[in-house]
């Protein structure tokens, strides 16, 4: 009879009657039980295609893409309904690199993509996704299929990847979060924050760098997930078994990126993002900021005193109060009434003058900035198409939508007055982006997205990135031949491109001392290596001490800037008595003897990728105990430090790695591979060169390039190894690198018992100013017999030090040392 009648009505269709099938009711009233949002999760492979070095899997719903980006590099894609986003990365300005070979094998169980280094495996049965290296060693593992969840207030799908923790993995990177170095059994939320005086373990702050380093059994991995939505981290906190990322929108991208080594990683990761431009050489001497230093009186005071005290400095910051009314690109002409006669005064005496922009424009008709974005429609629009509006420093202000090209250009032309006036570097600040009262931007802010299109959800944590780009990319144009100098407060993967970075507003505390260290080596190991802390703490008081043991830190620091807030007590490197005004100018001064140094690290990361700090269990990843060191990191390859960390601390336990080291202050020779206890007197902080190092050294000055250097100073440790140094030289502000007008010299040194020699390598257009070396070798086991430079006999005299000296052509080959 059911039968019957569903035929019945069957044949009713055509004349509106309601129609019964089997298992599906048909009505003329809307649908009520609507489908209940879960999360979904891929089922078994169905099939596969490819095109070229894209390989397309899907379950027949949903698609992944498997693209060979490099030997070393796999991106992986997810498009829960098998259609793909456009393919677009503000962090990736290129995914193809070169691939050698990659071949694609199948057998009952997987599909095996494979290049020369690494073999993506994709299980058939269950979608799971997995590395290994080509003797079959897995390296990361999917624990469950990729999985989504639909998105019903803004369309789209929260994504998520869950992985495989293996039982012994450390993990390391994720910017500069707040917390110990390994990161296992933390959770981390990606969404660029004004943070003032955060805490250890506060979450989020100012950045928001999705790739992480994981260590297993000594070997090395990194998966970078590319997703600018607020991102999520579990790093085996809620599972000891997982460890998972996911997003609140855009897709599930990510790059798998091998190893071994966790300094490849790191390597590879950059040629994805970019590494950070070379910065002109006065960037890496010493900064002093304050919020604020006006009025003009008071800028050339802090400028004599300077100088009156023989306190090196290369750059002095102007805070908001240098514009009128907080108005971005102006001046307060009450309290600089002649800015470009007095930053020519400041060149003059050798200071670059670094001015802070924000990103809110005041709204004010009489504004000539306002003006111009309003009329061109430059400002972030809401949903319903009102301008953005938000207090900020100026008051009621409008922002610009950096993710627009033809706003970005427009930025960049904004700097030409400030440029003109003789402004050497800018500082954009408040860009995550802040404002008062209500945090950020609402989520409904659209924003273009370079075309691509996207709300605020999509465009918050690249929009600092995005603003500074601008600033960098129109001051490249407005200094034609000059390096900018720019640095920024929020940034995504990428920023490194165009910007230098700081912790943000820390506090003046020795917990934030520790902090700065663990900082500033994850910000190295996670792609943004010109990175500081404000020297001293931003907010609250540092007594003598503090500041003094900061100031030690800060030499170290990628970027070195001292940084204080308005309401507390001035900061400079003579607040605080003569005492510890003399023991701040020796290492300020040993910032400067070591810049050429520095320079060369800084080339080093420019040109091959290498971070320019590096922790312990980066220089030994394959001893376990060095997990846990945090204290000890090595400035480039040839320096280690250790900060003291605590208040009147006497000595403390240094960890030297496998080999041969000096302590700098003596020249004493010490065995690697294991603790030794050093003593930490106000006047010292733990400092060692490896053995075999070829040392640069530039005499004490005021500033860069305040003296000719008639003769470069090298320091030779003697070793009884092979040991290769480096040391690059060029203009130190121009582009005329990138037409090799540089020096790229290499030194081997080997070492016995009884004797040294120094070979020397150049490459490179470039012609130094001074035309000799002083030789000095440090810490020789034996008494000198013979020296010879290219086959002539010279002579070496000793110094008070116990070192020998040797005068030599900057272009010898050889130096021959025998003992007696």
């Amino acid at each position: 009879m059911a039968k019957d009648l569903t035929k019945q009505q069957e044949t009713d269709e055509n004349h509106g009657t309601q129609v019964l099938e089997e298992g599906v009711h048909h009505v003329n009233n809307p649908v009520l039980d609507l489908p209940e949002i879960v999360k979904n999760y891929l089922g078994p492979v169905a099939g596969y295609h490819q095109e070229n070095n894209n390989y397309y899997f899907s379950d027949g719903s949903a698609s992944v893409e498997i693209k060979v980006v490099s030997d070393e590099i796999i991106r992986v894609r997810l498009a829960p309904k098998g259609l793909f986003l456009e393919d677009f990365s503000y962090a990736v300005p290129q995914s193809d690199q070169h691939v050698a070979v990659y071949n694609f094998e199948e057998d009952q169980l997987a599909y095996r993509v494979k290049t020369n280094t690494v073999t993506c495996v994709i299980n058939k049965a269950d979608f799971l996704v997995s590395f290994e290296d080509r003797e079959g060693k897995a390296y990361n593992k999917d624990y469950a299929p990729m999985h989504w969840e639909e998105n019903p207030d803004f369309g789209g799908y929260y994504v998520y990847c869950t992985k495989l923790a293996m039982a012994s993995e450390a993990f390391y990177g994720l910017g500069d979060k707040p917390t110990h170095l390994n990161i296992r059994g933390r959770r981390f939320v990606n969404w660029n924050s004004d943070t003032y005086s955060f805490q250890f373990h506060q979450d989020p702050l100012y950045r928001s760098i999705p790739f992480y380093i994981g260590l297993h059994e000594g070997d090395a991995y990194g998966i970078f997930f590319d997703n600018t939505f607020k991102t999520y981290f579990d790093f085996a906190a809620e599972a000891q078994d997982q460890t998972s990322f996911w997003s609140e929108g855009g897709e599930l991208q990510y790059y798998y990126i091998h190893g071994p080594h966790m300094m490849d990683v790191v390597k590879r990761y950059h040629t994805l993002t970019g590494t950070h431009y070379l910065p002109p050489l006065w960037a890496l001497g010493f900064h002093q900021c304050r919020w604020s230093y006006y009025p003009e009186s008071k800028v050339r005071d802090l400028a004599k005193n300077f100088r009156e005290r023989k306190i090196p400095c290369d750059a002095i910051y102007l805070d908001i109060d240098y514009m009128d009314g907080y108005r971005c690109f102006t001046w307060n002409k009450r309290y600089f009434p002649d800015p470009k006669k007095m930053i020519k005064e400041l060149a003059d005496d050798g200071f670059h003058t670094v001015v802070i922009i924000d990103p809110g424009i005041k709204v004010d008709e009489n504004y000539w900035v306002f003006r111009e974005g309003k009329k061109n429609r430059y400002f972030c629009r809401r949903g319903d198409d009102y301008f953005m509006e938000g207090y900020v420093w100026p008051g009621r202000c409008q922002f610009p939508d950096f993710t627009n090209a033809e706003v970005r250009e427009w930025w960049g032309g904004l700097f030409k007055g400030l440029v003109e006036a003789g402004v050497a570097g800018v500082w954009n600040d408040m860009n995550e982006p802040a404002v008062f009262g209500r945090g950020t931007f609402p989520n409904d802010v659209r924003h273009n997205f370079d075309g691509f299109r996207g709300s605020h959800r999509k465009a918050h944590n690249v929009y600092g990135m995005q603003m500074v780009r601008a600033t960098y990319e129109g001051l490249k144009k407005l200094f034609q031949k000059k390096r900018p100098f720019t640095i920024t407060r929020a940034a995504y993967a990428g920023t490194q491109r165009y910007a230098s970075v700081w912790t943000g507003d820390n506090v003046a505390t020795w917990e934030h001392l520790r902090l700065g260290a663990l900082q500033l080596q994850r910000l190295s190991t996670s792609g943004m290596p010109f990175c500081g802390t404000d020297i001293g703490g931003f907010s609250g008081e540092p007594d003598a001490e503090l500041f003094t043991r900061w100031i030690q830190f800060g030499v170290f620091s990628p970027f070195m800037r001292a940084h204080s807030a308005g309401d507390t007590a001035e900061r400079e490197p003579w607040s605080f008595g003569e005492t510890h005004e003399a023991l701040n100018r020796k290492f300020i001064e040993l910032r400067y003897k070591l810049l050429p140094y520095i320079y060369s690290v800084f080339w080093e990361h420019a040109k091959y990728g290498f971070p320019i700090l590096r922790p312990i269990t980066m220089v030994e990843q394959r001893l376990e105990g060095n997990i846990q060191r945090e204290e000890e990191f090595c400035f480039g390859d040839k320096v280690l430090v250790s900060p003291v960390l605590n208040p009147g601390q006497p000595n403390k336990m240094v960890y030297l790695p496998v080999g041969e080291w000096y302590d700098y202050w003596e020249d004493r020779l010490l065995e690697g591979g294991k603790e030794h206890k050093v003593d930490t007197p106000i006047d010292k902080m733990p400092m060692f060169i490896k053995a075999g190092t070829v040392l640069p050294e530039y005499p004490v000055m005021q500033y860069v390039n305040e003296k000719k250097i008639d003769s470069l100073k090298l320091v030779v440790y003697h070793t009884l190894r092979e040991v290769n140094s480096y040391l690059y030289e060029d203009h130190g502000d121009t582009f005329a690198y990138e037409q090799q007008i540089y020096l790229e010299k290499k030194f081997v040194v080997k070492g016995a018992p009884d004797r040294l020699s120094i070979h020397q390598h150049v490459e490179g257009l470039y012609s130094e100013k001074y035309d000799t070396y002083d030789v000095y070798l440090a810490a020789l086991p034996f008494k000198i017999g013979q020296v010879k430079v290219d086959d002539t006999l010279v002579s070496a005299e000793p110094d008070a030090t116990g070192r020998y000296l040797i005068k030599v052509s900057k272009d010898f080959r050889s130096i021959q040392i025998v003992g007696q």
